[in-house]
């Protein structure tokens, strides 16, 4: 007979999972601007906080958010140096780099601990200064249109499953802080990498990479509001009202690039 924390760790991942196959079938048929918004959505992210609120109490909700906040900034750190490398260099070296840089600022954030306010402050400019210096980087596309690889989807999805399970399984033995930092682990951008960089090359690639970051300014803007509201509101509304800005923010970005590119001459 199966254990029932055991199936219920099965649920979680199995949901986490579902939830990245449909979002990745979408990206996989969108340029570099549409794919970054779908993965800079709460993909990996969401479901991991849902588990959290069904095992812990607001207060939990609330540090896991603001640990996320950091995260989210050092996922900047992530872009700065994938994007830039995959110009020049093959996928391990761009990659194993960019997820160093991004494990250095996140023992940096937990080490000084940074409070809400400042964290609030660093995050648009951080991600508008990226998204000025990615300017030229935005608009690579591959040569030859990709064929999809069978194992594309599922590796993802794996990865999301085992991520979701991992959170989930020790967020009681690790606290709220690094439970925070799990849930925001670049597993949909490390992914989308491993899996786009060998099949269109380095600069189309960094192109969706590119196009993300001004997708994380509104997704640090919904942890904040998390971190904000769970307290007062609860676990559940506050998770909603994040998931709204986060959705609201890349839907008005997407509105934002459809007007320019009806009006441009």
């Amino acid at each position: 007979m199966i254990e029932p924390w055991l199936a219920m760790l099965g649920l979680k991942m199995a949901i986490a999972a579902g939830i990245v196959v449909g979002c990745s079938v979408i990206a996989e048929r969108s340029g570099p601007f549409l794919a970054a918004m779908i993965a800079t959505l709460p993909i990996s992210a969401g479901p991991v906080y849902a588990f959290f609120a069904l095992e812990h109490d607001a207060a939990f909700i609330a540090g896991s958010a603001l640990a996320g906040m950091a995260t989210n900034l050092a996922n900047g750190s992530f872009l700065a140096a994938y994007v830039p490398l995959a110009q020049r260099f093959g996928l391990v070296v761009s990659l194993g780099v960019a997820l160093l840089c991004w494990a250095v600022a996140i023992l940096l954030f937990r080490a000084s601990q940074p409070p809400f306010l400042l964290l609030l402050a660093l995050t648009p400019p951080a991600f508008l200064l990226l998204h000025r210096l990615f300017r030229p980087y935005l608009n690579a596309r591959p040569a030859v249109p990709p064929k999809r690889l069978w194992f594309a989807i599922p590796l993802r999805a794996a990865a999301i499953a085992i991520l979701a399970g991992v959170a989930s399984t020790v967020s009681a033995q690790v606290g709220p802080a690094w439970s925070g930092v799990l849930a925001g682990v670049p597993i949909v951008l490390s992914s989308l990498v491993v899996i786009l960089q060998p099949r269109i090359g380095g600069p189309a690639s960094a192109a969706v990479i590119a196009n993300s970051a001004i997708g994380f300014l509104g997704f640090g803007a919904a942890l904040a509001v998390v971190h904000l509201a769970a307290p007062l509101l609860g676990s559940w509304p506050a998770l909603a009202l994040g998931l709204c800005v986060s959705i609201g923010w890349n839907l008005a970005l997407m509105g934002l690039a459809r007007h320019r590119r009806r009006t441009a001459p």
